[in-house]
């Protein structure tokens, strides 16, 4: 459970835009997950590292 006792880099998350809308992301800690409300997808934090790839978010 240590990937879940680090929060995503806040600088990282400005950055970082969905890539199938292109809208804003959100983090959501207790998940590990970044948010994509726009797109109505989640993607995973695994080991600190967002997966930005639509093939591995979950629908919301």
């Amino acid at each position: 459970m240590s990937e879940r006792a680090a929060a995503i880099d806040p600088k990282l998350l400005e950055i970082l835009v969905c890539p199938v809308s292109k809208g804003p992301l959100r983090y959501d800690a207790a998940a590990n997950e970044l948010i994509s409300d726009k797109a109505g997808l989640a993607f995973p934090i695994r080991d600190g590292i967002p997966i930005m790839l639509p093939d591995e978010a979950r629908s919301l």
